[in-house]
């Protein structure tokens, strides 16, 4: 007897800006796993499911539980915030589920913070953009740094996930320095924060204002390209660069 495994992204937080795939998943599903954090958000439509949660740093065993209870015949709700595919568990778990020989996992997408923080300040990723993550637990610093000096060189739109932690207080100052030897100090940026949950703001700024705001982890940033204007108190990215 075997089960399936989801891998859910249940976006930024609040429930309504969850995809109704995702509900429907959670819904159908026998046991929830994930960071507490996020099945905190999702509790009140998970009445009656087994719910197990764990700390940070926990990923792998997350994954392999999810197996063994899978393997049982149950169906399994891996849950992320944002989207499951970006910096979540969809890439784990799948790498995990490979090794075992476990095949029926299903990722089910999520609203990722690049595009509903960027609709919380209006438009600042309407041409091309990259995502990057500014911790290092992951990825060495000075490929990060190397990434945003490409980032910006290409006049793409850039937003950073990850800004800060309590152990990386000054990773997003770091970052802008890095990214003021190519790009102007008044350029338009802005960012969020706790994006679609209790206290959630959204400011404009300029990149030189960005290296002093006080970032933590539920903060992201949008940092603007050559085109990108505020309006109306808009901060806008035009899809075409005629029409600046």
């Amino acid at each position: 007897m075997s089960g399936k495994i989801y891998v859910i992204g249940i976006g930024p937080g609040d429930t309504k800006m969850m995809t109704q795939e995702a509900a429907d998943a959670l819904r159908s599903s026998d046991v929830i796993i994930g960071y507490k954090v996020y099945t905190d958000l999702i509790r009140d439509i998970c009445k009656g499911k087994d719910i197990i949660e764990s700390g940070m740093r926990e990923e792998t065993d997350r994954c392999e539980r999810c197996i063994s209870l899978a393997r049982e015949g149950k169906t399994v709700a891996l849950v992320c915030s944002g989207d499951a595919g970006v910096y979540g568990m969809a890439s784990p778990m799948l790498e995990i589920a490979s090794r075992s020989g476990f095949s029926d996992v299903e990722v089910i997408c999520g609203v990722t913070a690049a595009l509903s923080g960027s609709a919380m300040l209006g438009a600042p990723v309407g041409h091309d953009f990259c995502v990057i993550s500014l911790s290092d637990l992951l990825t060495p610093w000075d490929l990060i740094e190397k990434r945003l000096k490409l980032a910006a060189e290409a006049d793409l739109c850039i937003v950073l996930y990850n800004p800060a932690s309590r152990t990386r207080s000054g990773h997003l100052k770091k970052a802008c320095e890095v990214m003021l030897t190519k790009l102007p100090p008044n350029l338009p940026c802005g960012y969020t924060k706790n994006i679609a949950r209790s206290g959630s703001t959204a400011q404009i700024c300029t990149l030189k204002e960005l290296c002093s705001i006080d970032a933590d982890m539920t903060t992201t940033v949008f940092i603007g390209n050559s085109a990108t204007i505020i309006r109306g108190g808009w901060l806008i990215t035009p899809r075409g660069y005629k029409t600046k």
